[in-house]
């Protein structure tokens, strides 16, 4: 992201009352550990590392996709 890094934004989302509640998934090339810790500390439903292929990506979307229609409040 050209401003902020996406910590940085996930700071803003949760000190937004409107927002704070937002289930935020981290797609991230990141795989540091300090990184991971700051997200789930802001709260994150999930941090997932951004896949190196194409069909990776797809299998990844997918998986997730099936997760959150099994979990999806009636």
């Amino acid at each position: 992201m050209p401003r902020m890094n996406g910590i940085e934004f996930l700071r803003e989302l949760r000190l937004d009352e409107k927002l704070k509640s937002i289930p935020v998934i981290v797609l991230t090339t990141s795989n540091e550990d300090r990184d991971k810790v700051e997200a789930y500390n802001l709260n994150v439903a999930g941090y997932i590392l951004k896949p190196v292929t194409f069909s990776n990506f797809v299998e990844v979307m997918a998986t997730l996709n099936k997760y959150w229609m099994l979990s999806e409040i009636p």
